[in-house]
């Protein structure tokens, strides 16, 4: 995407706030929440906070919640749910927990999510 400099931007990376959003929004929508997803997406289009789509030029467009599931539709509402059932056991054999079989997302130390080989690593999202 281009700058006022004439420097092209990036479109979101994975894990990035924009897209996390999205998932979220997505996963809320077929829960018990439904009027949380509600509130969500109204506050991700009223702040264009959604990931923007490019066009041939590399221009960016904003897109509504729905042309962002219509866009997506390999994304089912439990797609966020599935990443985190997968992350622990990949983890798990890259870098064992102190406890085995022990997985939760709100873990510390050894059962953290965010472990690594050398000590605990804290990401902020900003």
């Amino acid at each position: 995407v281009a700058e006022p400099s004439g420097r092209r931007r990036a479109l979101p990376r994975l894990g990035s706030p924009p897209l996390l959003y999205f998932l979220v929004a997505r996963f809320l929508t077929t829960g018990p929440c439904r009027r949380a997803a509600e509130v969500l997406v109204q506050e991700l289009e009223q702040h264009q906070l959604l990931p923007k789509r490019l066009d041939w030029e590399g221009n960016e467009h904003y897109r509504s919640y729905e042309d962002l599931v219509l866009s997506n539709k390999h994304v089912a509402p439990d797609h966020l749910l599935q990443i985190c059932k997968r992350i622990g056991p990949i983890l798990d054999k890259e870098i064992p927990p102190s406890i085995s079989r022990v997985n939760s997302l709100l873990g510390a130390g050894r059962q953290s999510l965010l472990r690594t080989a050398k000590g605990i690593v804290l990401f902020l999202i900003t």
